[in-house]
């Protein structure tokens, strides 16, 4: 067993690369995953989309699809500020956002500026609910 690792696979298909890291450190995809990464693929056709499951670092029940990384790699986005790229992410995911999905973080980049900087960033530890540090209200 894998707990609390994120188990990396990778996907390509032409031409363009797919790396999901599993459901709350699993190793299996859960079916939020899975439909936020068809929704991307068909809205934005990205040359890469990264997809992390960052549920297991909150205060969410185990197996949880609640909280999610994403990086999109589109030439969709030349010419477009980040907030016209986040609100076309944000309307492929409407259906997920309204209601599963809790927390997105995009990272929506042309394929020039992936090409500069192809790091996925990475969240803070979550300090919500049972997780937060003793003395803070």
């Amino acid at each position: 067993m894998l707990s609390g690792r994120l188990v990396p696979s990778l996907v390509s298909m032409a031409g363009r690369v797919c790396l999901s890291r599993g459901s709350a450190g699993s190793g299996a995809i859960g079916p939020v995953e899975a439909a936020i990464r068809t929704k991307l693929e068909q809205a934005l056709s990205p040359e890469v989309l990264e997809l992390r499951n960052e549920s297991s670092g909150h205060a969410v029940p185990p197996g949880s699809e609640t909280h999610f990384r994403v990086a999109v790699v589109s030439s969709r986005f030349e010419g477009l500020s980040p907030l016209q790229r986040h609100r076309l992410v944000h309307a492929a995911l409407a259906e997920e956002l309204a209601g599963p999905v809790h927390a997105l973080a995009i990272q929506a980049r042309t394929p020039a500026q992936w090409r500069e900087n192809s790091q996925l960033d990475t969240s803070p530890p979550c300090l919500g609910g049972n997780k937060k540090a003793l003395g803070t209200p």
